[in-house]
């Protein structure tokens, strides 16, 4: 368990401690933008497959169990998250990495950025924390609460990080929108516009989905509702 403990602190630990703060800013400035999107990649990477591995060997410690209300909770939510990713990664949004430039003056959110403004982030943390529910061992916990603390904290850092760069712009487009999916809309500053979210984005998220629902035993050895 120590090894997955410390897989756990080494991801989390390059992301905020490096990605969310101004080391980021300084080692940009020193080896340049594109040095630097390698290294952290490299190591990102590097980060995933020792979580991963430490998370396979780690013994089962039994905590909650599998109970099937949970189970049933994972089959039925994500589509939802499945969908927050899809529309996320095919949506210009100014909060991605490399897409920064798209927040002029005239920028209008539209689709899933009406929703949030870090889709794909509350994607994997609604995976995350359905996941942790349904496998309720101390393994299972520590892996999948790195991937929801990393994911929520990560949206809110993002906040920070575009308003060191843009300033007042980032401001106004933080009043017009939420972070927090839905906020935005229950507070009447967005509206939920349907024909925008794309039915191809919605078809395309429920076939991963249902594939992936497919061959889970195949490639990670668990039946969802077995």
């Amino acid at each position: 368990m120590f090894l997955l403990i410390l897989a756990s602190l080494f991801f989390l630990g390059i992301h905020f401690g490096i990605a969310a703060t101004s080391v980021r800013d300084r080692l940009i400035e020193r080896f340049g933008p594109i040095p630097y999107r390698i290294g952290f990649a490299v190591s990102a990477l590097f980060g995933l497959l020792f979580l991963v591995y430490a998370w396979r060997q780690a013994p089962i410690v039994p905590l909650w169990g599998s109970p099937m209300v949970f189970r049933y909770l994972a089959v039925a939510l994500m589509p939802l998250a499945f969908f927050f990713v899809v529309a996320g990664l095919t949506t210009k949004n100014p909060a991605r990495l490399g897409q920064e430039t798209t927040l002029t003056d005239d920028f209008e959110p539209t689709g899933i950025l009406r929703i949030t403004r870090n889709p794909v982030l509350w994607g994997i943390a609604l995976w995350a924390a359905l996941h942790l529910l349904a496998n309720g061992d101390l393994a299972a916990v520590i892996f999948f609460a790195t991937f929801l603390v990393l994911a929520v904290k990560g949206s809110f850092d993002i906040d920070r990080k575009r308003l060191r760069q843009f300033g007042e712009r980032w401001q106004r487009y933080m009043e017009r929108t939420s972070n927090v999916p839905f906020l935005a809309i229950l507070q009447g500053k967005q509206p939920l516009v349907w024909h925008e979210l794309g039915w191809w984005r919605l078809l395309l998220a429920l076939v991963l989905y249902f594939g992936f629902l497919h061959g889970h035993v195949r490639l990670f050895g668990v039946a969802p509702l077995g």
